[in-house]
C-alpha cells in the first residue's frame, strides 16, 4: 500500500537518491551532476513537498514537490512543481500518490496555479499531468541543452479554480 506524507529533512537522503535516478537517467532535468542531502534539504525551506512512501516499509519510493515560481508579488499563488519516482517503483501510482497530495495542500495553502515543464519523450509524466488534470499550454522549443543536445519542454500548468477571484 502507498501512503503520502509530508516530507522533511529527515526524508532528504532518500529524495536525493531518487532525484539523482531523475539526472542519471537523462529523461526529466536538465542537471547532469548528482546532487548532495545537503543540496534537498535547502528545499524545506521554502518548498511544499510531499513523499510516497510504502506501507508498512516506509520505505520512501516517490516524492512530488512545489518551490515558489518567482520572487515577485503578483507570482506568489503559483507553485513550480517536479514530481520524481524510484526507478523501481515506477508504474506503479507513485506519482499520483505524491501529486494528489501536493496538489490538496497547494489548494489549501491558497496557491491559485502548478506549472512545470516536461520533456516530450517523457511519455509516462505527461501522461500523469493529464490524468491529474493538467493541460499542455505549449512548448518552449530548445529550452536548454542535455549532453550537447537541445531539448524542448512541454509547458503544463493547473489552475486551482477555488483561488480564483
Amino acid at each position: 500500500m502507498l501512503i503520502a506524507r509530508p516530507a522533511s529533512r529527515e526524508d532528504a537522503a532518500a529524495v536525493t537518491e531518487i532525484y539523482n535516478q531523475g539526472i542519471e537517467d537523462r529523461i526529466a532535468t536538465f542537471e547532469t551532476e548528482p546532487r548532495s542531502p545537503a543540496d534537498i534539504e535547502s528545499w524545506f525551506d521554502t518548498a511544499r513537498a510531499f513523499v510516497a512512501v510504502c506501507d508498512p516499509s516506509r520505505e520512501v519510493v516517490g516524492y512530488a514537490v512545489a518551490h515558489p515560481y518567482a520572487d515577485r508579488d503578483c507570482y506568489r499563488g503559483i507553485g513550480a512543481f517536479s514530481v520524481y519516482v524510484r526507478r523501481s517503483h515506477r508504474g506503479r501510482g507513485v506519482g499520483r500518490i505524491a501529486m494528489a497530495a501536493l496538489v490538496e495542500t497547494s489548494r489549501a495553502a491558497g496557491l491559485w496555479k502548478l506549472v512545470s515543464r516536461i520533456f516530450p519523450e517523457n511519455r509516462a509524466s505527461l501522461s500523469l499531468m493529464a490524468r491529474m488534470g493538467f493541460k499542455e499550454i505549449g512548448v518552449y522549443a530548445k529550452h536548454g541543452k542535455l549532453d550537447g543536445v537541445w531539448k524542448d519542454c512541454v509547458i503544463v500548468e493547473r489552475l486551482i479554480p477555488e483561488n480564483i477571484d
